[in-house]
């Protein structure tokens, strides 16, 4: 839930920013007091998401050091951000007391009943942008979970009430499509092309997803990464705030991914999908931040992370950035209940 913090007091943030945490707040803090909206929670996706799993691997994709998680009460847990994830305060609006455990933690049987995050810093929906294995670690959890509730039929009963998000593509653009050196694929694939190129697989993974007991689903576009604080500095963006250019190039993935939205629910009448609009959720949280494209750690010019160690700014509240790509703890709990009215439409 978003914290009533004594910035809310401080004279230098917008009349805009106070409208959106007030929003919040209320949207946040109504499911407060009961018990969750669903009994398990299931998390997929990118560094956005990630709560952890990258944590022991060989990457540099990960960070398990500060001053990531530095207004958090554990300090550093492999988020990337300050704090939380959007997915974290999705959670909390959802009435989960703690955070969804990451696979990697080796959740035992009573935390994997209330859901898993597998989300992975540099995980694409093409193998080329991230390996990942999320799907195969879902099989693991599920196969846990019939052996706990005693038969496939229970457990399939179980997931089907579950709320499954998904949060992938990002990188199919950041670390493959637009890179200077992918000039091999953008020559083999236009940019509808390689649109439709992510959304047939990315199909394939959320069919399997529903072949595991997935019911209730709901899928992130991408928001306009041209805003992020790496790809302005790497680019320039000609006087614009963004670099439009590659925010374009995306359009294509999230018209076909409401596309494949629309025939998953002709596909599958017994479960329902929901498509988040981070273009139109991260141009209102956007708004509301006094500085938007300046990160609020040093960050290192190969990775766009912080550098381990680092003093970060001390205004926290007014960055919409965290690091080179990612947001502050506070745009992601902003985001949350601004995204949650379509996932209330599933639950």
């Amino acid at each position: 839930m978003v914290s009533r913090r004594s910035f809310l007091h401080q004279s230098w943030v917008s009349p805009l920013f106070l409208f959106v945490v007030v929003v919040a707040l209320a949207a946040s803090s109504a499911d407060g007091s009961r018990t969750p909206r669903v009994p398990c929670y299931f998390i997929f996706g990118d560094s956005l998401y990630d709560s952890g799993n990258n944590n022991n691997l060989n990457t540099l994709a990960k960070v398990n050091y500060s001053p990531y998680g530095i207004d958090l009460p554990a300090g550093p847990t492999g988020r990337f951000s300050n704090g939380q994830t959007t997915a974290d305060a999705i959670g909390e609006i959802l009435g989960f007391k703690d955070f969804i455990p990451p696979f990697a933690s080796n959740p035992d049987d009573r935390q994997i009943l209330v859901g898993v995050n597998y989300a992975s810093g540099s995980a694409g929906i093409l193998v080329e942008s991230g390996k990942q294995g999320q799907l195969r670690n879902h099989e693991v959890t599920v196969s846990r979970i019939v052996e706990i509730l005693g038969s496939k039929v229970a457990a399939f009963e179980y997931l089907g009430q579950c709320l499954y998000i998904c949060n992938s593509g990002n990188n199919d653009y950041i670390n493959n499509y637009i890179l200077p050196q992918s000039t091999a694929i953008r020559n083999q694939y236009n940019p509808d092309q390689f649109a439709a190129l992510l959304i047939t697989q990315y199909s394939a993974q959320i069919n399997r997803l529903y072949e595991l007991g997935a019911r209730k689903v709901a899928l992130a576009g991408i928001s306009n990464i041209g805003c992020t604080p790496s790809l302005i500095a790497t680019l320039g963006t000609n006087g614009a705030p963004c670099v439009n250019s590659v925010n374009q190039l995306v359009v294509p993935f999230n018209t076909r991914l409401k596309s494949l939205i629309s025939q998953l629910k002709l596909s599958y009448p017994d479960a329902k999908f929901a498509y988040l609009d981070s273009v139109r959720v991260g141009t209102l949280v956007g708004a509301a931040f006094r500085i938007r494209a300046t990160p609020c750690c040093q960050v290192s010019t190969v990775t766009g992370l912080c550098l381990p160690n680092t003093v970060p700014c001390s205004r926290r509240p007014s960055y919409l950035f965290w690091d080179a790509f990612h947001p502050t703890e506070l745009a992601n709990q902003l985001a949350a209940p601004l995204f949650f009215p379509a996932i209330q439409r599933i639950l």
